[in-house]
């Protein structure tokens, strides 16, 4: 398909009104525009255009249509479109699932050094999706992304580190994904330094990356820095602090933070002493697979009418999922 002379026009005209540079932001204005030049043949426009429907911005989610622009763009070359097209293949929306084909553009896309399609083909080479597992291949292409500073990548080639023992390079990867805000490898990184494992055991330094994955909402590094604070590893101890992480990863349904919180309940550490509430807890960690024992123990300082109550405030909980409780 021939591109008009008019088309480049029309796309950033699309661009000014997605971003709102120098106009309102604005979808439908942005996906007439991108319509406009994606049907004079122009690829960016094309992609672009498929994104929107791919999100709904602007116009009705459609994901027909966005296979249909991006696989209009990908024929004609266009590294951004390849990759996409792969991701609907890879799961499904708008085409028949299909992984073959997921690999198909992902290594189209890599070829011309796509960061993302290099992870994606990475990812696919490690699970044995549409290809024959190949660890070689998965670590080339994570390498070849993260090497370009994509950051799943830079955590994929990291965890691939960590699992072939070499824990120099795993803590060098995860480090710089952690920088970039993966929360994975943020966990990961503070684990590593906690445990001493590729670098000099640093609890502070373990503590700081704790906290970077558990702002994200990594409950289980909310649980490791309660850990840290209730230890006082790495920080000065504080129990009110240790409270406030083991709740907010009970919160998300993480037993073992469950179990943490219902002691401090037992022990009236960072909180009032509550038998009633340390008995919730602790029932709560016994209905996801725990060890009752300490359901038992607290149940041996209570009143049969405090037992009700604290079986009645965990069935509340549960139904809660878990907040508020």
């Amino acid at each position: 398909m021939e591109t008009s002379c008019r088309a480049p026009a029309q796309f950033n005209l699309g661009l000014l009104y997605y971003y709102g540079n120098g106009v309102s932001k604005d979808y439908e204005q942005a996906a007439k525009w991108y319509t406009a030049a994606a049907e004079q043949g122009d690829t960016m426009a094309q992609n672009k255009l498929g994104s929107m429907y791919n999100k709904g911005e602007g116009v009705v989610r459609d994901y027909k249509q966005a296979v249909k622009w991006y696989t209009a763009a990908a024929e004609q070359g266009s590294a951004n479109a390849q990759n996409n097209l792969g991701i609907m293949y890879e799961n499904g929306f708008g085409v028949i699932q299909d992984n073959k084909k997921a690999v198909k553009w992902f290594t189209a896309a890599a070829k011309q050094m796509n960061a993302m399609a290099q992870n994606n083909l990475g990812a696919m080479y490690f699970n044995g999706h549409g290809v024959s597992q190949n660890y070689k291949l998965a670590f080339m292409w994570y390498t070849a992304a993260a090497e370009q500073g994509y950051a799943v990548a830079q955590y994929n080639l990291g965890g691939m580190y960590r699992r072939g023992k070499n824990y120099e390079q795993a803590v060098k990867w995860y480090a710089a994904a952690a920088e970039q805000e993966v929360e994975s490898a943020q966990f990961n990184l503070g684990l590593m330094y906690s445990e001493g494992i590729g670098v000099i055991q640093d609890y502070k330094k373990a503590v700081k990356w704790y906290t970077a994955a558990a702002l994200q909402g990594s409950a289980i590094a909310q649980l490791n820095l309660g850990v840290m604070y209730d230890d006082g590893l790495g920080v000065t101890q504080d129990d009110r602090q240790a409270v406030k992480w083991y709740i907010a990863a009970a919160e998300q349904g993480y037993a073992m933070a469950q179990h943490h919180l219902g002691a401090m309940y037992y022990d009236g550490q960072g909180v009032l002493q509550d038998y009633v509430r340390a008995h919730m807890w602790a029932n709560i960690w016994a209905s996801n697979g725990g060890d009752p024992e300490m359901r038992e123990l607290v149940a041996k300082k209570m009143t049969p009418a405090q037992i009700t109550e604290a079986q009645r405030l965990a069935r509340e909980c549960v139904e809660k999922n878990y907040t508020g409780c």
